[in-house]
């Protein structure tokens, strides 16, 4: 095993660059990466604190919303992280200081996709038993959230734990050169599997509501307020579960291809890019909350006067 050689051996036997000194590229990317983080932070924080403040976000769902934002201000910090330990800086890193930058996306990652997946089963059940909110306890929604980030680090701490390359150059990744190919392919396909087990729980639902709220409005003693709420609240979720999809999907597959050893496919290119576009999502879903909830945008205007 190679646990005394540096960061440097690795992206060399990957042929990954290694830049010396600071290029105009790697000083743009870091200016935009800590400026996206930072308005990523500050946004969900507000998030966080209007459903703390606001006893009419005490519910199952809007606790989950939290949880996703949380999430989201973690994945804020792990990209903050980040941009302070790349560029030339990556080279004079120590393997534990690497594995703790490449962690701490994993973990952020996985806590929002596993968060989007509970938000959607706790939607499918409270759309087909027509309810407006879950009629889950507090105590299990606390647990639920705790299983969440159990996972989340479990699967994010497992390369610095055993699935990686070190003892083993052949199967060293392209993107992560101190990951095991098998991980980032394990990971990849996990994430789009989940990814399409929600859009199938999605589509499930619009078309019951759709079928339902037809029926529905025949008789007079429908609330209209109430179909209202419904729709407004899976529109939402479905709002958010598509943004997250449309800007973790390219990450996803490019991993996928590294993974599966592609030589043609020029990961290395789009690596960048595709990272930055993830962390844009972070932000995407904090603007989602203030522009479909009009209580969420009448507390943030509470707590910004």
């Amino acid at each position: 095993c190679f646990y005394n050689e540096t960061v440097e051996f690795f992206y060399n036997n990957s042929r990954k660059e290694l830049t010396t000194y600071w290029r105009t590229k790697d000083v743009l990317v870091v200016a935009l990466g800590l400026t996206v983080s930072v308005i990523v932070l500050l946004t969900n924080l507000l998030v966080i604190t209007a459903i703390i403040i606001n006893r009419r976000f005490h519910y199952p769902i809007y606790y989950l919303l939290g949880n996703l934002a949380a999430a989201d201000l973690f994945a804020g910090i792990a990209y903050m992280f980040l941009m302070f330990h790349t560029g030339p800086r990556t080279g004079k890193l120590s393997l534990k200081t690497w594995f703790i930058r490449q962690s701490l996306l994993d973990t952020s990652l996985t806590a929002s996709v596993v968060n989007l997946l509970a938000i959607a089963v706790e939607r499918h059940q409270t759309v087909f038993t027509m309810q407006l909110h879950s009629k889950m306890s507090n105590q299990r929604v606390m647990i639920l959230i705790f299983c969440i980030w159990v996972t989340a680090l479990l699967l994010g701490l497992i390369p610095s734990y055993g699935w990686h390359c070190l003892c083993a150059l052949e199967k060293c990744s392209s993107m992560a050169p101190l990951y095991s190919r098998s991980y980032l392919t394990f990971w990849a396909i996990s994430n789009l599997v989940i990814f399409l087990i929600m859009v199938v729980v999605y589509t499930h639902i619009f078309i019951y509501v759709k079928r339902k709220m037809t029926r529905m409005s025949k008789h007079t003693s429908f609330h209209p307020r109430y179909k209202e709420t419904m729709i407004s609240l899976v529109k939402t979720v479905t709002i958010i579960l598509s943004a997250f999809v449309i800007c973790w999907t390219p990450g996803q597959v490019v991993l996928l291809l590294d993974g599966l050893g592609c030589k043609s496919c020029n990961v290395l290119a789009v690596e960048k890019y595709v990272l930055l576009l993830a962390e844009i999502n972070s932000l995407i879903n904090a603007i989602v909350y203030s522009y479909r909830d009009n209580e969420m945008r009448n507390t943030f205007r509470r707590i910004l006067c």
